[in-house]
């Protein structure tokens, strides 16, 4: 005797919906939870970084400050490295967005100027993500070479990002023009220069927040000009 199959009738629109918005607000508490995991493993490595220093701290005493497991940790950073410069990375990540979003009317360079002036500005003012943290981050960077290796490495791949937004944006290809390529690499390297002036030393006449360090962002790029173009002996 043939077997008979029984067929589960599918759900009705109307019921497809209340599952859905059912199941919405249990995904938006678990990324929640996610975000709230991840961010608390930032602060608690970027507090021991800064405690004992980069070398000597562990994921085990990063997990534990958390507690969380070794697991844990690595379900959300590879190593020591990626949540030493998840902070910047974030940023580099939301600097790219806004170049994306920025009008197309706007040069490139005022399209860079006003995508890092927003990112800087979207940093929160205390936290995992802010600008405090941001700003420990870049010294803690500057002297520590593993994490400067780390990181030009990711400036590295953050040029390559820019220079094919760039070339998109002005309809140019960048295997034979050459601007977008050498624009993306002098105002990575302006941006370095101004974090590595922060960095190393305090200015007493700037404001310690991201006002502070847009500020300084901005005498770094008003040299740009002067720099290639003007006659260093003549003082233009």
């Amino acid at each position: 005797m043939a077997q008979q199959t029984v067929r589960t009738p599918a759900a009705s629109p109307a019921a497809r919906c209340r599952i859905t918005a059912a199941c919405e607000p249990m995904a938006g508490l678990r990324q929640r939870k996610k975000k709230r995991t991840r961010d608390d493993l930032v602060r608690a490595a970027h507090e021991l970084f800064l405690l004992q220093g980069f070398g000597p701290t562990t994921v085990d005493e990063i997990a534990a400050a958390v507690d969380v497991s070794q697991r844990t940790f690595f379900r959300y950073f590879a190593n020591k490295e990626e949540v030493a410069l998840a902070v910047m990375a974030d940023a580099e990540d939301h600097f790219i967005q806004c170049l994306r979003d920025r009008p197309a009317e706007e040069s490139p360079l005022q399209a860079m100027r006003a995508a890092i002036r927003e990112t800087w500005q979207s940093l929160d003012i205390t936290g995992a993500n802010s600008v405090t943290a941001a700003l420990e981050i870049i010294q803690l960077i500057e002297s520590t070479p593993t994490l400067l290796a780390a990181h030009l490495r990711n400036l590295a791949e953050q040029e390559q990002l820019v220079t094919g937004i760039l070339a998109e944006r002005e309809g140019v290809d960048p295997a034979t023009d050459l601007r977008p390529r050498v624009l993306a690499a002098v105002f990575g390297a302006v941006m370095h220069a101004a974090h590595e002036a922060w960095g190393s030393t305090r200015h007493s006449d700037l404001d310690g927040g991201p006002a502070g360090m847009l500020a300084l962002i901005d005498r770094h790029l008003e040299q740009l000009g002067p720099a290639l173009a003007g006659d260093w002996h003549r003082g233009g």
